[in-house]
């Protein structure tokens, strides 16, 4: 089995399924890629994640060397996802620059309350803002799809208040598009697991903090060095509750592995370990909004 096919059934499974209408999936592609050759120029702003590296893809395809992936680097971003969006610019020729965003010096950020993501993609957009104007870049962009304005998402606010603007939202592209056209276009992201930031680890009302992060990242990599592809660590204060994948959640909960999984995740700070039965699901954290 090769290795796409070996990653892609767990990847179908876990993000968005690839059966759709291949056809008008292209013809959105196309749409795209004009919209973009409409712009003098443009910033990307780049996590490593499906949807920002097949924009930054669609962006050097339509606008070449006037297109600039640019990646934000803070504690709340792990290493591992540096080392993926480091790995792809250079795979695919695209023109890339790392910048420092401070949001965890926010007492808005670290206070974690249900806007936090509005106050990190604040700051996000407000250095994009400021780099776009020295460097005289046309506009700012992200890569929101489709599928994202049906969850909850305040850092939406943060860039429709800076003007940033979203191709892939405005093709009508949704995830499950985006991966298949990742895919054709041989972008090793078209089924990589979701990564967001790791604050999104944090329960609401529980201060981000450095160390904290520090903490969850550890605990996350000890999972993906045993092998697990699609998981999260949330933080619950002492109390580390770990999600993993549907299809892998038989061999976490095997004996020997759940033993292996809990002395890791306490070597990374954690005092207790729990394994959550009903697997790993986005936005999970964010169900506690609709029961206030």
């Amino acid at each position: 089995m090769s290795e796409m096919s070996a990653n892609g059934t767990a990847a179908a499974q876990n993000s968005s399924p690839l059966s759709i209408n291949e056809a008008a999936a292209i013809e959105k592609e196309q749409q795209l890629l004009a919209n973009l050759r409409t712009l003098d120029s443009l910033l990307i702003a780049f996590s490593g994640g499906a949807d920002s590296a097949y924009l930054a893809w669609a962006a050097t395809n339509a606008l070449g060397e006037r297109a600039l992936a640019v990646t934000a680097l803070s504690a709340s971003y792990s290493a591992h996802d540096r080392s993926v969006a480091g790995s792809f610019v250079r795979n695919h020729g695209i023109r890339h620059e790392w910048i420092e965003t401070h949001e965890t010096e926010n007492p808005l950020y670290i206070a974690n309350n249900a806007d936090r993501c509005y106050h990190c993609k604040d700051e996000l957009f407000t250095q994009l803002d400021a780099l776009a104007s020295e460097r005289h870049f046309a506009a700012v962009a992200y890569g929101v799809n489709v599928d994202d304005t049906r969850d909850f998402r305040p850092g939406h606010r943060a860039a429709a208040e800076h003007k940033v603007i979203a191709p892939l939202l405005d093709a009508g592209l949704s995830k499950s598009e985006i991966r298949f056209l990742s895919r054709r276009a041989g972008l090793e992201t078209w089924d990589r697991p979701a990564s967001p930031c790791l604050s999104s680890r944090v329960p609401y009302g529980t201060a981000v903090t450095p160390e904290l992060l520090a903490k969850i990242e550890k605990a996350e990599q000890s999972l993906r060095e045993i092998g697990f592809r699609q998981f999260r660590v949330r933080a619950h204060g002492e109390t580390a509750r770990v999600e993993i994948a549907q299809d892998e959640l038989p061999s976490a909960l095997q004996s020997d592995m759940a033993d292996r999984i809990d002395a890791e995740v306490k070597r990374a700070g954690f005092f207790y370990v729990a394994i959550d039965l009903e697997g790993y699901r986005q936005g999970s954290l964010n169900a506690a909004l609709h029961q206030k």
